[in-house]
């Protein structure tokens, strides 16, 4: 993976981000600013830290944003709870998100043991590109070597 966007676990973070805001413009939610603007930054908070955490380009970082994702997905799942029973939605959209956003933790737990597992570190631990002038000064250094074992 390239990019972020292209994580099936951003993209299911993204969709039900965009299923939160659908629901919380509805009449019945939106008069209750507190828990729809928190349902929201939660939602938004699971996408956000998947990406950032990608973004750091190293696999413990990764895993700690993904854990900080994982935590925003709980926080959706309780908020989702409270709308429920404050009659802010109805019971099968509610068991709808609830299912997704279950679906979500598990995806993102299974790619954080994954992380764990890993081998790769992430792409900011890559070996930097040889500086030609130290392969230059290497060869230069060793033909010196060699010279000097052929006089003895």
């Amino acid at each position: 993976m390239k990019t972020f966007e292209e994580l099936e676990v951003w993209k299911l973070a993204r969709s039900l981000t965009n299923r939160v805001y659908h629901l919380t413009g509805a009449s019945s939610f939106s008069h209750d600013y507190g828990l729809c603007n928190q349902i929201q930054r939660a939602s938004v908070s699971i996408m956000s830290n998947i990406a950032e955490g990608y973004e750091r380009g190293g696999n413990r970082e990764f895993s700690q944003f993904l854990a900080i994702a994982k935590g925003s997905c709980g926080e959706v799942r309780c908020q989702l709870y409270v709308a429920v029973d404050q009659g802010y939605m109805n019971k099968k959209e509610a068991d709808y998100l609830l299912d997704q956003h279950k679906k979500l933790s598990i995806m993102l737990y299974k790619l954080m043991e994954h992380l764990k597992r890993s081998p790769y570190k992430g792409h900011k631990y890559k070996p930097a590109a040889p500086d030609p002038k130290i392969a230059e000064f290497d060869a230069l250094l060793e033909k010196i070597v060699n010279q000097g074992k052929e006089k003895r």
